[in-house]
């Protein structure tokens, strides 16, 4: 049973579209190693979720980067998803007593940067965080910047991630007047953590048994940091040779941590010799 996937799927008589993540192997492996406590964990699933239910709209070489910033002890949640669905995230925190997602963000602003790989081109949104969770600071952001009507359920814990996401599109009322209404009170009895161990076909026929959907094919979902010591070799190189020497005479080794994918490079004397041969 495939469990890191998006399913997408729309409601052929009502102008309604949905996607359903659940994530198990690719999400632990992006947090293997990390030690974020269980209320990170959530934040950080959540964020994941997200970035992966946009990254299944993009087109060919898009990206999707989805970034909270706060004041409070959650300082950074980020994550991204590639239009293949290859995602990678991370999260910067203060230890801290245990409190509500509000008070861990504090006052911070949402990013959401939407970013065509092949040219380089970008476009970035910016909005303030405004909500309880997640998931109610992430549909009042579609509210302000796209003025669109959302539906957003979201579970994480250490396991497994889950998001369900419903969209009201143009013309939803005319087709349907009492459609929306009664779409989202179905969606809100959904429990995200049971879709784990089911199929996704099986989850939206159920749910949504008297409407019309149309299911399309499973896209899977896979964690991709790969380890890529070329890259930080050509970072050594654009420091130069003097600077890279000081720090290995004062350190005895250069050590260089990627964040992002929980990697760190480590250069002794021979390797230094290595990059600069």
């Amino acid at each position: 049973m495939r469990t890191d996937y998006v399913q997408r799927f729309v409601f052929e008589r009502l102008a309604i579209r949905g996607r359903l993540v659940c994530l198990t192997g690719a999400w632990q492996r992006m947090i293997e190693g990390r030690g974020y406590p269980a209320e990170i964990v959530e934040l950080l699933g959540h964020t994941t979720a997200l970035a992966v239910l946009l990254g299944a709209g993009q087109k060919d070489h898009g990206r999707v980067t989805l970034q909270v910033r706060g004041s409070g002890p959650v300082r950074l949640l980020v994550a991204d998803c590639t239009a293949d669905l290859k995602i990678r995230g991370m999260a910067q925190y203060e230890p801290a007593a245990a409190c509500d997602v509000r008070a861990a963000i504090g006052d911070g602003r949402l990013a959401l940067t939407l970013e065509d790989l092949a040219s380089g081109t970008f476009y970035q949104s910016l909005v303030p965080v405004e909500g309880a969770t997640m998931g109610e600071i992430f549909v009042n952001y579609l509210a302000r910047s796209e003025q669109r009507p959302a539906f957003l359920a979201l579970h994480a814990d250490d396991a497994a991630l889950c998001g369900l996401l419903l969209e009201k599109l143009p013309g939803a009322d005319e087709s349907d007047a009492g459609g929306w209404a009664r779409i989202t009170r179905l969606a809100a009895a959904l429990r995200l953590a049971d879709t784990v161990n089911a199929q996704p076909y099986d989850v939206l026929v159920g749910l949504f048994a008297d409407e019309l959907l149309r299911v399309f094919r499973l896209y899977p979902v896979e964690y991709h940091c790969p380890w890529n010591p070329a890259s930080v070799e050509r970072v050594l190189r654009i420091l130069g040779r003097p600077e890279v020497e000081a720090i290995l005479a004062e350190q005895g080794e250069v050590v260089v941590r990627n964040e992002m994918c929980n990697h760190e490079y480590r250069f002794d004397r021979a390797a230094v010799d290595a990059v600069f041969a």
